[in-house]
This record gives structure tokens, sequence and C-alpha cells, in this order.
């Protein structure tokens, strides 16, 4: 024994064990350090998702109260339903974010329509709602920032050397972002 490790050939297959070894706990750093992104990336979409949910639960209150000033406007509530509909059904970050831009535009004729109404407008339960969507809204932009910062940190993670390696090797691919609406990146035209 001693002589097969005295020769070349043992300590050849000493420091290719060795470096194996190396290897191996350096690829299950790296999967472990992926996969906690991953996760993060996982949970701040679980936020947003958890916000637009929350946004859908309050149009249906809102688009009643709404109704027993404005029951002419039949059309404008059929689409708040329909573009609820689809912010429910979203299986994806990109399906979300179109069904999301379809209720906000729905929601903003809505309000529109409520801006006829100074009763309404008046109307503490109206106010209530207006104030639940507003800071609603204000929650879904912060998770939208949250789930943006741990996509930026996940894709980092898997495009930097050496970890570029190990995601490739199991297979990991850098994930999307949540963009901005269309026609949300203009600045709004104001006239007096």
């Amino acid at each position: 024994m001693k002589k097969w490790l005295a020769g070349g050939c043992g300590l050849f297959v000493l420091a290719a064990l060795a470096l194996g070894v190396v290897v191996g706990l350096w690829l299950m750093g790296a999967y472990n350090r992926i996969v906690t992104a991953e996760q993060g990336v996982e949970s701040a979409w679980s936020q947003v998702e958890n916000n637009l949910q929350r946004r859908a639960d309050l149009v249906p209150n809102l688009v009643e109260t709404v109704k027993g000033y404005a029951a002419h406007e039949r059309e404008v509530f059929e689409n708040v339903a329909e573009a609820r509909s689809r912010l429910a059904g979203a299986a994806s970050p990109q399906e979300a974010e179109a069904a999301n831009a379809g209720l906000t535009s729905a929601l903003g004729r809505l309000l529109a329509i409520a801006e006829n109404y100074p009763t309404l407008k008046a109307d503490q339960n109206f106010r209530g709602l207006q104030d639940e969507l507003a800071g609603t809204e204000n929650r879904i932009a912060t998770a939208r920032f949250d789930y943006n910062n741990a996509v930026r940190e996940f894709n980092t993670l898997i495009k930097r050397f050496p970890g570029n390696l190990a995601a490739g090797f199991f297979g990991w691919v850098a994930r999307d972002y949540f963009e901005a609406e269309q026609g949300k990146k203009e600045v709004p035209k104001v006239s007096f």
C-alpha cells in the first residue's frame, strides 16, 4: 500500500480526490445559495399576488357602492368584473401584469364615473373604500419593488462566475422583472 501511495499515481489519485471534494463542497454551497435566492423570488412574488388579491377583493365593494349611485353605467361595471376575473385567473407574473393593467384601466373609468356624483364622493363608505384601495395600491408598489429586488439578486447570482456554472449545471434560468404597465412610463400632461 505504501509503495502505491509513494508513487506518482497515488499522489495523483489523492489530489484528484481532494479536488473532487472541494468541487463537491463548492457545488453544494452554490446550490444552496441559489435555492435561497430562488425562494426569495417565490416569496416576493407571493406578496405581489397577495396584494393583487386584496385589491381584487376590494373591487366588488367599491363597484356595489358606485352602482347605487350610477345604475345606468352597466358597461363599466361589467368591464371591472371581467378585469377582476382575469386578474384572479392569472398564472404567471406576465399574465398578472397584463390583467392588473386591465383592472387599473377599468378602475380608472369607475372612479371617473364617481366624480360625476358629488354625493357619492361624500359618502363615507365610498371614501373608506377609496382609502383602502389607495393603501392597497401602495402595498402593490412595495411588493413589486421587493419582487424585482429578489429577481435582481437571483439573476445576479446565477449569471456571475462561478454561480453561473452551478446554475447551468442545475438548469436555473433568469427570471423576468415585474415591468411598469404600458402607458404608465409617460409623464402625465397637466393643463389648466
